[in-house]
């Protein structure tokens, strides 16, 4: 039997960067960079980054739309088409912003002058997959901000009787370098000609915020963008305004390093966050993180504070509904008792499951004991438990981390076994691990993994090493109940 459709897509020659989501008449239009990794120099390519784009009503089935933009060649302002934003104007035109760059065009004929980037404008009657370009109607970077971070346009309307907002991921070229980034913004009657306005925010933090995007949700609205410089993840803000103050919330990010670029798009009732989850280079799990690489989808939900939590799509959730309850299965490993999850109060224990399929939803409901070190999944675990990867939630520190084992070495002696690597530092999750009961929800779909602990914290990553294994689950200076412990499949 033909296995389903993977439910993160990924292009079969490419990979997904930036996506740009749109909702159009009950259909989530997922527009994205198509990044197909040319092994050419850039001034040597004679084709850049076109935008694609796949459609879906769940996240979990895809259609392929292919090329919707195509680069304007090695002579064009969009030798590259990079992010940017859809909206229906007035009279019912769609307009299209994007982020136009050429390596052959450059700020300045200085040695050290850097590529220059523009808004570029595209229009369509109504045909998603068919656009006209507007070269005459090209935006550069305008006085007072740099030329070479000039990018991301996300243009909306806050309310009918205020103008066109397009908001900018820039920076001020005269500013300390890594505090300079602001989202700048920009003001239109019809959407072609537009004038400069106060910015939306300037935090003085970072080099840059990328593809900002704004949204209202009942009393609140937000501000989501992306940064590198301090610790390269999606974030978002809150105000009760769309002008601002934008506050952070105790919890300001919506996943880990590897979940990046995310923007909103709603549907049928729901927020959805569309970004990717990056490939690592030479596909193992010791190489470093690459840009772009596979759609992703996180469903947000809205707390009374306005602050938000993320869990896996509803619709995909219900997709896995083939249940196998695998509680009776665990095996004690390690001396542990055989009651799973007890007898662990000052050692390590583990109990090991049945073998994981390449694609499935592991659900695990715990009731934790106080005063407990750590405990956690094992994924695709040899039969004694100790080779694989372990989903470790740690209650004193009140987070969740991804490790492996082995870890890799240094050398030959026994020592030098990345000892001081104690996990994978960037993916840290905050959550609040306090006594009593939690679930932990793990989407497995081959090399990806999502993890979401009490349908609020998530963590995404690459699975690359180890393509196969067991489930099980481990405690160490503590203990917890196992409630329930399941395997979903389609």
């Amino acid at each position: 039997m033909t296995p389903p459709p993977s439910t993160h897509f990924q292009p079969p020659n490419g990979f997904v960067g930036d996506v740009i989501p749109y909702e159009h008449d009950g259909t989530a239009w997922l527009f994205y960079l198509l990044d197909e990794r040319p092994d050419a120099p850039p001034l040597e390519r004679a084709t850049g980054m076109p935008w694609a784009a796949v459609t879906t009503t769940d996240f979990v089935t895809f259609d392929d739309q292919g090329v919707v933009l195509p680069s304007g060649g090695p002579d064009a302002s969009d030798h590259d088409c990079y992010t940017g934003s859809v909206v229906r104007g007035d009279d019912g035109t769609l307009h299209l912003f994007s982020t136009g760059h050429n390596p052959r065009i450059r700020t300045s004929t200085d040695d050290d002058a850097k590529d220059a980037q523009v808004v570029c404008h595209a229009t369509s009657d109504g045909d998603l997959t068919a656009w006209t370009k507007h070269p005459e109607w090209d935006l550069p970077a305008l006085a007072g901000y740099s030329p070479e971070d000039w990018r991301d346009p996300f243009v909306f309307r806050p309310h009918a009787d205020r103008p066109w907002q397009m908001l900018l991921a820039t920076r001020r070229p005269d500013e300390p370098y890594r505090r300079s980034g602001l989202v700048a913004r920009l003001v239109s009657d019809d959407l072609v000609t537009w004038r400069d306005a106060e910015p939306l925010w300037e935090p003085h933090r970072f080099i840059t915020q990328e593809c900002p995007d704004v949204f209202q949700w009942g009393d609140w609205w937000y501000l989501v963008y992306s940064e590198f410089s301090d610790a390269f993840c999606t974030r978002y803000r809150i105000a009760t305004s769309p002008d601002g103050p934008w506050t952070a919330p105790a919890d300001d990010t919506v996943d880990g390093r590897a979940f990046y670029a995310a923007k909103t798009v709603a549907l049928d009732g729901a927020r959805y966050f569309v970004g990717w989850i990056a490939s690592k280079d030479g596909r193992r799990d010791a190489g470093p993180w690459q840009w772009a690489g596979t759609m992703a989808t996180l469903e947000a939900h809205q707390r009374p504070d306005g602050s938000l939590r993320f869990d896996l799509p509803h619709t995909l959730q219900a997709a896995y509904a083939d249940t196998t309850d695998v509680t009776e299965q665990l095996e004690p490993r390690n001396g542990a008792a055989q009651a799973v999850g007890t007898g662990a109060v000052t050692r390590y224990a583990s109990w090991i499951g049945p073998g994981l399929p390449s694609e499935a939803l592991v659900t695990v409901d715990v009731d934790l004991a106080p005063d407990t070190g750590s405990f956690g999944i094992l994924l695709r675990t040899t039969d004694d438990g100790e080779h694989g990867y372990a989903l470790r939630l740690e209650p004193a520190r009140n987070r969740l981390v991804l490790d492996r084992w082995p870890r890799g070495t240094t050398g030959t002696e026994q020592w030098q076994v990345l000892g001081d690597v104690p996990h994978a530092v960037e993916l840290e999750r905050p959550v609040d691990l306090a006594p009593g009961r939690h679930r932990i929800v793990v989407h497995l779909d081959g090399d990806i993994c999502v993890t979401v602990v009490d349908g609020a914290v998530a963590l995404s990553t690459r699975l690359y090493d180890r393509a196969d294994g067991r489930v099980g689950l481990f405690a160490q200076d503590g203990a917890f109940r196992l409630d329930r412990m399941t395997i979903r499949t389609r």
